[in-house]
């Protein structure tokens, strides 16, 4: 009981505080550099409206390879699309979940049968360990991956282990799996803001405006 209520209280109380002041500090950042407009005139028969059009664009097309990476991404594509997907669910439409976010911020809103949530739980976690496998497996994503790529995977994948293992009372008594369980979460808040996951929040900036830019430069998105 004293390891749940250090989870709980502390544990992660500190952690959504540094989750909040790193996400704030990490957008501040970026938009306190100074603007660069580009430099060359806009290809002709492009408008300002038209690069806006393009930013959109940019964040929309990027969600599927290009054709002629086709081959070569699909897995990579799908097997994210579908842990992104599961992990919205599993956080976002869970029943103690939203509980926990209405007690955090008042709001509160329909939830998901548990079993169902459960067993999207179960895929999400088979789809990160495929990730990983095709990750360890492909010689090109081995080369450049880093120790951000795989500790990013890692407390990405233990909420939802540690979470399964909880709701199903496996390996331990209840309170010291969800006391694990939150410690899993906590590190995973503390850890977000300053490695690659913080592309939740970034990736609407850099992909909207590399399609403005290619939509300036009258290039195809």
């Amino acid at each position: 009981m004293e390891l749940l209520e250090f989870a709980r209280g502390p544990a992660l109380q500190s952690a959504m505080v540094i989750f909040v002041a790193g996400v704030l500090w990490r957008i501040i950042g970026i938009l306190a550099l100074p603007f660069i407009s580009i430099p060359s005139r806009a290809r002709k028969g492009v408008l300002p409206e038209g690069e806006v059009k393009g930013w959109f664009e940019g964040i929309w097309r990027r969600m599927w390879p290009h054709k002629s990476f086709i081959r070569q991404a699909l897995f990579s594509t799908i097997n994210g699309h579908v842990y992104h997907i599961g992990l919205f669910v599993v956080v976002f439409l869970f029943a103690p979940h939203i509980a926990f976010i209405k007690d955090l911020t008042g709001l509160s809103w329909a939830s998901l049968p548990s079993n169902l949530v459960n067993a999207v739980g179960v895929v999400t976690a088979a789809s990160l360990i495929a990730a990983l496998i095709h990750r360890l497996t492909n010689p090109v994503q081995r080369l450049i991956s880093t120790f951000n790529d795989y500790f990013s995977w890692f407390v990405t994948l233990a909420p939802v282990l540690t979470g399964l293992l909880a709701v199903s009372h496996l390996g331990a008594r209840y309170e010291t799996l969800l006391a694990i369980h939150l410690l899993s979460i906590a590190l995973l808040l503390i850890w977000f803001p300053f490695g690659k996951l913080m592309h939740a929040f970034l990736f609407v900036v850099s992909r909207g405006a590399t399609g403005a830019r290619m939509k300036h430069r009258g290039a195809q998105i």
